[in-house]
């Protein structure tokens, strides 16, 4: 379960208050895949954030299965990240000298696990996203959504409570694109508790749930029949 009670983010540009997340107060619940939606600027990327711990509230309240996420020290938070939280991003931020997988492990080589305990549970997981070809070769030999089912089986390898993906779609062609949502798919089928911000309402039809924001604040918020299987 992931809570967020009364939170606010907000920002100074200036002379000028930006307020990026206004009193937001939202339920994940353990097994879910919610999808958030919203037109630029409406704070879709900064929710994340703050789920993600990579940013903190203004005010408010943030939980992770009850552990705090607010008011923390940056080692705890960090710490927090690094085992609870699982990252997807539009652009894979891999790691250009490392191989496929040294990329999916690198959480654990963070955590001072040696590379040799670790390495079985990476081939485990590049064989699980359908790279089990691909261990040895190194992202420029990748193709984007190679890459990107690099960077899904990374953020497994900590077995997080939630993975957070921000547009993972967003860098990839359209059949590209649909490979990886049914994999997002047939994770969360596992129960794996997914939050996805996209701006394509197909890709947020594999959900389960969508948020629509708007200036900050939650918009519209609708059960998704996840009718794409």
């Amino acid at each position: 379960m992931i809570q967020l009670k009364q939170v606010s983010r907000s920002y100074v540009h200036g002379l000028k208050e930006i307020r990026a997340q206004n009193n937001v107060t939202l339920d994940i619940e353990t097994g879910s895949f919610l999808c958030v939606m919203g037109p630029s600027g409406s704070g879709k990327s900064t929710l994340l954030n703050l789920i993600g711990g990579l940013d903190q509230p203004s005010s408010g309240e943030i939980f992770i299965d009850k552990r705090p996420l607010h008011g923390i020290s940056d080692d705890d938070l960090t710490l927090i990240r690094r085992r609870r939280v699982g990252f997807i991003f539009q652009f894979f931020n891999l790691l250009p000298i490392l191989t496929a997988e040294e990329n999916v492990g690198l959480p654990l080589l963070l955590e001072g696990i040696p590379f040799l305990k670790i390495k079985p549970k990476a081939e485990a997981l590049l064989q699980k996203v359908g790279l089990g070809n691909r261990i040895e070769h190194r992202p420029e030999q990748l193709s984007g959504g190679e890459m990107q089912r690099v960077a899904i089986a990374r953020a497994l390898i900590t077995e997080p409570a939630v993975l957070l993906a921000d547009e993972p779609t967003g860098n990839l062609d359209s059949h590209t694109s649909m490979d990886i949502l049914n994999l997002l798919k047939g994770l969360h089928n596992e129960g794996q508790t997914i939050v996805m911000v996209t701006h394509d309402t197909k890709a947020a039809s594999h959900g389960t749930r969508i948020i629509s924001l708007r200036d900050g604040s939650i918009a519209e918020d609708t059960v998704s029949a996840g009718m794409t299987q």
